[in-house]
């Protein structure tokens, strides 16, 4: 069974910085692997990795999620243990949803994941509007 993982994109205000960020990363590893990182392992690899995502918290808003390719555990040169995660680099645009802040972060059920924008919807790259104006609209139906 697929599960995904809750991440808070800390310190990103816009899913277009995150893109930023990531194609640096990439760029300095010379385009061959996109990873993020944590401190603690999750201990349902096999689930994650079986069509599992991670879905970022942007300025508390969940909108967009990143397919995970594969999780490695690795030591520091301090010794200490990390959690090497591997991400698709394409961008999947979410129907924002509201997300209280955490740390690290949180198994999410695919029947509680929000759901994928169909292509040509509205996304912030498409207007200036603030995302949390937008979220709110749609919470009313306005559009």
């Amino acid at each position: 069974m697929t599960v995904h993982l809750l991440r808070m994109a800390v310190r990103i205000e816009s899913i277009a910085k995150l893109r930023e960020i990531q194609s640096d990363r990439m760029a300095s590893t010379k385009g061959k692997r996109l990873h993020t990182f944590t401190r603690n392992v999750p201990r349902r690899i096999d689930e994650l990795t079986d069509g599992g995502s991670i879905y970022w918290v942007v300025k508390r808003l969940i909108r967009v999620r990143q397919e995970i390719i594969s999780i490695e555990q690795a030591t520091n040169d301090e010794g200490r243990k990390y959690c090497a995660i591997e991400l698709n680099p394409d961008h999947v645009m979410l129907e924002p949803r509201r997300q209280k802040a955490f740390q690290g972060w949180r198994y999410l059920k695919p029947e509680e994941a929000p759901v994928d924008l169909p292509e040509g919807a509205i996304s912030e790259a498409d207007t200036d509007m603030p995302p949390e104006m937008m979220a709110e609209l749609k919470e009313l139906g306005l559009i």
